[in-house]
């Protein structure tokens, strides 16, 4: 007896199908109005021969085709004046000769066929970007701000915008909830998917008092975090903003099918007037150009670009645009960093060796109560060393940073300075050097203008360094060099360990960017992380920024940026970008050589022009799904020892 409401039901559920699939028609006719135009044309052109008009649909496809070509030769004009010579012109010359012999239909189909070399290139970005695009559909947007924290099951929650949020604000977050803001654990422990921010596809656990970073994806506890960042600021939207510009740069497709562009034109154009002047017939010239238009050049480069990107995007690398691709594909030299690039960047502290006059705790606590305002690596160590020895950190009511010289603060009334030695000296006149071992690095205090004393760390060799290194080697870099601020000693005996044998050490920002300007052969890889390596990463052919820390002015500066914490990425990066190239170049040759034996087929007579034009578009499909390759590609090869010492080396 209830069968009538089901019916009911399904109905309305059949009505709710019918209008989605009403809307995704709708939404396909509209987003390619040259494509739906074009088949409109064709069928009443068809309907007027069919009904004996033929004359009518005759007119009716010529003004339509002179329509198109007028508007093709308004946009190479434009180009033109940009200084961009194109492929467009194959195209026109087609139409017009095919219009010109009354082919009016094959002129209808290379109208398809340029409109519908548009959607597939369209449909083919699109599911190239596909990774680009997943980051940004899947940036949060709402916070769960806890008013009134109680008992952990009774917490009073207010809904907020995620840009609503502010420094030092206690937040909720649910299961499988996206991190919101860039945040300190607070509860015990939690268990977190940071797959979309650095690659890793495996869980990662964090514990009370570590960084959760926004875009990380909840498991399945609720946790509470407390924000350290506004949602501007945080590790998720700094991504984000790097996948907008990845995808708004303009790729070197255009420049790569530039490069065919003239010499391609010529010997088409040549082709078709052999055609016409050997057989005497001016409808063999359309019969030739129809299988020329330029589709294959001008679509398989872009979309292996985007694939390009996309696959990078997937292994945890943000790269700015197809152009880093090419650099990445061609690079014969390569700079590294030293802290935080070839080694951990986790410095532990070794020894704190205070200036007559002051206590050790004393220059700890204050060194880490002004650190806490510093990006620097040595910092994260000097703050982690007083936080295990129990030492306060205070709040500071004035602070700024020096980028690559050091940080000051005012701390209880008292000028705390903690930088590099030089820096210190210029500050207190009375600075001592303290002497170093390899590896070790010094960051020296001074406290109202009085030398205070140094801090002495110790950072490790990553364990990927060294194999990154001889990968690069053994791939075609023809020069790896070491450019560092720290110590010579210091540098020497890193460099030692992980195979570099060309050594700058001790080096100011702007002479870290004359050298590399300087390095040869070119295209130079500058890799580095934090703001000392903004400059040098800004001024290089290709800067790569190890950002999986945040380090935000590195990021900005660089072309591409790491965001899991692993050097090697790096080469992940340059086989990515030369098997990115290799497929283009592969695309755009398969597309020629199709093009110009098909043409030299048609000198013959034996393709008519209609049945050409169809073919082409079977070039177009060919070398589209071959360019959809640069999405997937062979592995590295990179074998990264992880159980080498790091001192196996030295």
């Amino acid at each position: 007896m209830h069968s009538g409401p089901f019916r009911q039901r399904q109905g309305g559920l059949a009505r709710r199908d019918d209008a989605r699939q009403a809307e995704s028609v709708l939404r396909v006719l509209t987003r390619y109005p040259a494509i739906t135009a074009t088949v409109a044309v064709g069928l009443v052109v068809l309907g007027l021969s069919l009904a004996g008009q033929s004359a009518a649909g005759r007119w009716l496809a010529i003004l339509y085709v002179s329509g198109f070509i007028v508007w093709t030769l308004i946009g190479m004009v434009r180009d033109v004046l940009r200084g961009h010579v194109g492929l467009d012109i194959l195209a026109v010359v087609a139409m017009v000769a095919t219009l010109a012999v009354g082919e009016y239909v094959a002129a209808l189909i290379i109208v398809l066929m340029l409109a519908g070399g548009e959607a597939l290139e369209d449909y083919a970005g699109r599911r190239a970007k596909r990774e680009l695009t997943a980051l940004l559909d899947r940036s949060p947007r709402i916070a769960h701000v806890i008013v009134r924290p109680r008992e952990e099951t009774s917490d009073e929650v207010r809904d907020a915008a995620a840009d609503e949020v502010r420094v030092g604000d206690v937040l909720l977050v649910r299961p499988s909830e996206i991190v919101p803001v860039d945040g300190v654990l607070l509860t015990e422990s939690g268990t977190f998917d940071e797959s979309s921010l650095t690659g890793e596809s495996m869980p990662v656990s964090r514990a009370a008092g570590e960084e959760v970073l926004s875009g990380a994806v909840n498991g399945s506890r609720a946790v509470r975090i407390r924000a350290v960042r506004r949602s501007a600021d945080s590790q998720y939207q700094q991504i984000v903003a790097l996948v907008r510009d990845a995808q708004e740069s303009r790729a070197p497709v255009v420049r790569l099918a530039d490069r065919f562009a003239i010499p391609f034109t010529a010997v088409s154009l040549v082709i078709a007037g052999a055609a016409w002047g050997l057989s005497g017939d001016p409808a063999r010239f359309a019969e030739v150009l129809v299988l020329a238009t330029p589709c294959p050049l001008l679509i398989a480069a872009p979309v292996a670009f985007l694939g390009g990107l996309s696959r990078a995007a997937k292994a945890g690398i943000i790269i700015k645009g197809g152009a880093v691709i090419e650099q990445l594909a061609r690079v014969r030299s390569a700079a590294f960093d030293k802290t935080g690039t070839l080694t951990q960047g986790r410095p532990d502290l070794v020894a704190v060796r205070p200036a007559p006059g002051f206590d050790a705790d004393d220059v700890l606590a204050l060194a880490a109560s002004a650190e806490q305002y510093s990006s620097h690596v040595l910092a994260d160590g000097i703050r982690r060393a007083a936080q295990e020895r129990g030492l306060g950190v205070a709040a500071a009511t004035e602070a700024r940073e020096v980028a690559t010289n050091g940080v000051t603060a005012v701390i209880g009334g008292r000028t705390v300075v903690v930088g590099k030695p030089a820096y210190i000296a210029a500050l207190a006149p009375d600075t001592e050097r303290t002497s170093l071992e390899p590896g070790q690095a010094a960051a020296y205090v001074a406290v109202d203008g009085r030398f205070a004393g140094a801090l002495v760390l110790a950072d490790d060799v990553r364990p990927e360094s060294r194999d990154v290194v001889e990968w690069l080697a053994a791939h075609g870099v023809e020069r790896i060099v070491m450019l560092t601020g720290d110590a010579r000693a210091t540098g020497e005996s890193i460099a030692h360990e992980v195979g570099i044998t060309d050594v700058h050490a001790e080096l100011l920002p702007t002479e870290k960017v004359h050298l590399a300007a300087q390095l040869r052969p070119r295209p130079v890889m500058m890799v580095g992380d934090g703001v000392n390596d903004a400059p040098v990463l800004a001024a290089a052919d290709i800067g790569i920024a190890m950002g999986a820390k945040g380090a935000t002015a590195a990021g900005d500066a660089a072309d591409a940026v790491i965001l899991k914490d692993s050097l090697a990425k790096v080469v992940d990066a340059v086989s990515i970008g030369r098997h990115t190239l290799r497929v283009a170049y592969t695309a755009i040759w398969i597309g020629i050589a199709i093009s110009i034996a098909l043409m030299l087929v048609a000198t013959t007579g034996l393709i008519p022009a209609v049945a050409g034009a169809l073919i082409q578009e079977l070039v177009d499909l060919t070398t589209i799904l071959y360019a959809l390759r640069a999405l997937t590609g062979p592995a590295s090869g990179l074998r990264v020892s992880e159980s080498r010492a790091p001192a196996a080396a030295a």
